[in-house]
């Protein structure tokens, strides 16, 4: 799939689970923003390792570096703008099939799939720590007054 359909889909979807989350009507246009983008870091980071994990790391980081930028900008709390761009991130496919696998019996399949979801989910809590924590170094970096000699 082409990355200008990717975007337009990412973006409707980040979109949708903003009105969904009954994000405010002006900072839509930036939740999708923030979707788009970090789905496209996703998608160019799979392409390029072909590895889930790493790919939600770099997508989930992308979205929280970006949604505290949006914050900043349009003076928002950023749990606006990640809340519904890592939403499209969610493995969600990788646990039903975990769950369908406990189900039909197939113990083996389930707990490769649920520790697949598992570590995709423990990729994107780590990647918005590290970016919450990077943007506030770099921001106390910056706003560091200068010492007069």
């Amino acid at each position: 799939m082409s990355y200008l359909l990717q975007g337009v889909l990412s973006f409707t979807a980040a979109t949708a689970f903003g009105i969904v989350f009954n994000a405010p009507k002006n900072s839509l246009f930036y939740c999708g923003l923030v979707g788009m983008t970090g789905w496209l870091i996703y998608s160019f980071v799979d392409q390029l390792t072909n590895d889930p994990v790493k790919s939600s790391f770099a997508g989930a980081f992308t979205i929280a570096f970006v949604a505290h930028l949006m914050a900043k900008r349009i003076k928002m709390p950023m749990i606006i703008f990640s809340v519904a761009g890592i939403i499209p991130l969610v493995p969600g496919g990788v646990a039903y099939t975990a769950m369908r696998h406990i189900v039909e019996e197939d113990y083996g399949l389930a707990i490769e799939f649920a520790s697949r979801a598992l570590m995709i989910s423990g990729a994107i809590a780590i990647g918005l720590v590290f970016a919450e924590i990077i943007t506030k170094l770099l921001l106390r970096t910056i706003k560091k007054p200068k010492l007069k000699p």
